[in-house]
């Protein structure tokens, strides 16, 4: 027996609100890892925010820099989110779930040269690395560098389990990454 389309789609539609989590999120990869991907990326900055502000852990160059992709990844995250849960076209949510997973794999290597750094692998950038430069009396200039602290990118303020926050950086990055893969690997089958 064949149902009409309107019966069909109120059978769709009962189906969908008798089992709602069926018709979300594992229904909807796209949305599943953008929401997924958002949601880390701002427990990552909460944490980094909390390790600087209560904890007094200054962050050095580097570790400013890896925060990009974490301050991009949030409201983009949220962005192909709201667009997939509206029902944007799929190539429209591959684009922006291949832009977060790429974002995440630069910070992945960003992550992974700042903790060679810290390990004495490979010299860092000079700004937070290099030797601190004598202007000698210069008056004043010199009486404020003596007052500014420079956040060291080679020594390691804090480990936990032998890691550094950049290798949880690369590990935190590299799982945001897998997540946008399965996001498009799903994606691109429904």
């Amino acid at each position: 027996m064949t149902l009409p389309d309107d019966a069909r789609r109120r059978t769709a539609v009962t189906l969908a609100t008798a089992h709602p989590s069926d018709a979300s999120a594992t229904g909807n990869p796209a949305l599943t890892s953008a929401l997924a991907i958002a949601v880390i990326a701002a427990a990552t900055l909460a944490g980094a925010w909390f390790f600087q502000l209560v904890l007094e852990i200054m962050p050095c160059p580097l570790c400013l820099e890896q925060r990009y992709a974490y301050y991009l990844a949030v409201p983009l995250g949220a962005v192909v989110a709201l667009a997939a849960a509206r029902g944007a076209a799929r190539p429209v949510l591959i684009a922006g779930l291949v832009i977060l997973g790429l974002a995440a794999l630069a910070n992945a290597g960003l992550g992974a040269y700042h903790a060679g750094v810290e390990w004495g692998f490979w010299q860092g950038p000079t700004d937070c690395t290099g030797p601190m430069v004598d202007f000698g009396k210069a008056g004043s200039l010199l009486d404020q560098l003596d007052k500014v602290k420079v956040v060291r990118c080679d020594e390691v303020q804090w480990r936990f389990l032998g890691i550094s926050l950049a290798g949880y950086n690369v590990l935190i990055s590299l799982l945001m990454a897998a997540v946008a893969g399965w996001g498009v690997a799903r994606a691109a089958k429904v």
